[in-house]
């Protein structure tokens, strides 16, 4: 007989919530903040370089534009690229809204590409087929964490004469064949919100080797201005022009100090994520009734979110169900995502509608993140693993 799950009346696997992400801030951490904030420059000041430089270095790109938050990364790039009126930008349908939106911000219009049924990746062959004379960049998303398959998409972008964007706010720490996510696009982007693999609180980065189009982010950050504050006191000015428009989407020092100090950590953090979703995926595979998402080779998967199907054929409930059971055995699973163009926002200005991307809704209806993050213990993707097994096996049919 079937152990039975909280949801009809069993006991739960746990007694509080695990969360299916959240930030690890160590001491280390509270202290280089705290001393930025007792320093000079709370914004626009030397952490703010600093950091740059650090995370260039780290992922192997020439220049790196610290911002407010990735989408504020999203928005620069498409900026920096001339992304405007009438413009397309191809962008993955299984994504986080953001990726869209930074196009309509610029009065851009996305165009939603649907998935690799595998990976949920964005499909090269479905990219090209999108190519229009309107086309002003593709971007892709490192979902999950795994890196897009880049040599298919470089190949499409070459042939049409287009620019790469990547959006790898999932990714940091991850690699395609042995190049690190930051240097695989033109332009790549990153979110440090709290529940990403490193975290500033809220903020950004952009990774180029463009010295041209780094300077112009960085004007683009900064109300579209010459200089900012500490470039004109160390110059004993004042003067300023507003050569573009621009925004207030400034990194502040003590944001930056977090981030420098996180940025040390990526690898061991990595490497922690990995280790548990080997460990799910070996549990798993003795599960029938879900099946992970498929990792490409030639990867190294930075696991910002660990993602299964449900089968319902294998099953009595649904997702849906199956979501709700493993809330009530106190899992914070989570879906990601809603595919963009399902959006009410998108239909009523854009005109999409189901059945535009049908491997992302059909995988949309399928798909549960369930909880992987660096400071999760053993016991606790045990405790993971306990739930997906007795919930399934309660269900099966």
């Amino acid at each position: 007989m079937p152990e039975i799950p909280a949801i009809a009346g069993g006991m739960p696997v746990r007694e509080t919530l695990l969360p299916y992400s959240r930030q690890t801030i160590g001491e280390d951490d509270v202290q280089v903040v705290t001393e930025t904030l007792r320093s000079d420059w709370l914004t626009t000041g030397p952490k703010v370089e600093e950091f740059e430089q650090a995370f260039a270095s780290f992922v192997g790109a020439k220049e790196a534009v610290a911002v407010s938050s990735g989408t504020a990364a999203l928005h620069g790039a498409f900026s920096a690229l001339g992304v405007g009126n009438g413009d397309e930008v191809i962008v993955p349908a299984m994504t986080f809204a953001a990726t869209a939106n930074a196009a309509v911000f610029l009065n851009g219009t996305p165009v939603f590409v649907d998935s690799d049924p595998g990976t949920l990746l964005i499909d090269p062959a479905k990219v090209e087929a999108a190519i229009t004379p309107k086309t002003k960049a593709v971007c892709c998303v490192d979902y999950a964490g795994q890196p897009c398959d880049y040599d298919g998409l470089r190949a499409v972008t070459e042939r049409h004469g287009l620019p790469l964007v990547a959006d790898a706010c999932h990714a940091i720490g991850g690699s395609s064949k042995g190049k690190p996510v930051g240097s695989l696009a033109d332009l790549s982007t990153f979110s440090f919100h709290a529940v990403k693999p490193m975290t500033t609180g809220e903020g950004g980065m952009i990774t180029t080797n463009d010295a041209e189009a780094a300077a112009t982010m960085r004007r683009f950050r900064n109300h579209g201005l010459t200089s900012d504050h500490r470039e004109r006191q160390e110059r004993g000015s004042w003067f300023y022009e507003m050569t573009d428009i621009g925004f207030n989407e400034r990194l502040t020092d003590f944001q930056c100090a977090l981030g420098i100090a996180q940025l040390r950590k990526v690898p061991a953090w990595t490497k922690r994520r990995q280790d548990v979703a080997h460990r799910y995926d070996a549990a798993f595979a003795e599960i029938h009734a879900i099946t992970p998402l498929t990792v490409q080779p030639n990867v190294s998967h930075a696991y910002h979110l660990y993602v299964v199907r449900v089968n319902p054929g294998m099953l009595t409930v649904g997702r849906t169900e199956i979501f709700k059971a493993l809330r009530a055995e106190n899992l914070g699973v989570n879906v990601h995502y809603i595919p963009v163009h399902l959006h009410p926002f998108y239909r009523e200005h854009f005109g999409t509608h189901p059945g535009m991307c049908p491997v992302a809704e059909a995988a949309y209806e399928q798909i549960i993140s369930l909880p992987l993050f660096a400071g999760m213990t053993d016991a606790d993707a045990l405790d993971v693993i306990e739930a997906m097994k007795k919930v399934c096996s309660y269900y099966q049919r």
